[in-house]
């Protein structure tokens, strides 16, 4: 028997404005807000947007997610000075399986940077890969 791995199922990218970046990309790449993310009609506020946001691929594959991040500085890659940043969300089927995967996770040589499984609504790990980039494991 093979063993599970964790799968892709969203790309994050941190922003000042949430809302701005997923508009961009969501008249780019012609996608969708998941219901509960779907802007309020004009002038009315819109606290989803001030935190986390989330686009659908209505064709499949892995959904891009926005996160509201104070002093994110621009990229100025192919430049050195502000290298590219993004995340990746992975997701496991149950806390055995987030167990098994945080273990390999180590194996591999990831550095375990948060431990979040007391969470009841979604138990997860966040890990640095080798070259510091950041990645999350969690019960989906």
């Amino acid at each position: 028997m093979t063993p599970s791995t964790p799968r892709i199922v969203q790309v994050v990218l941190d922003a000042p404005d949430a809302r701005g970046l997923a508009e961009f990309y969501r008249e780019l790449f012609a996608l969708e807000y998941r219901e509960s993310d779907v802007p309020p009609p004009a002038g009315e506020p819109d606290p989803r947007g001030e935190d986390w946001l989330v686009l659908r691929n209505p064709h499949g594959g892995p959904q891009l997610a926005f996160q509201r991040t104070e002093g994110v500085r621009p990229s100025t890659w192919p430049e050195a000075e502000v290298p590219q940043m993004l995340h990746l969300d992975t997701v496991v089927g149950s806390r055995e399986e987030l167990e098994q995967q945080k273990e390999r996770a180590l194996q591999l040589g990831a550095t375990l940077r948060l431990d979040r499984t007391d969470d009841e609504e979604e138990p997860l790990y966040v890990f640095a890969d080798p070259a510091g980039h950041p990645f999350c494991i969690f019960v989906g």
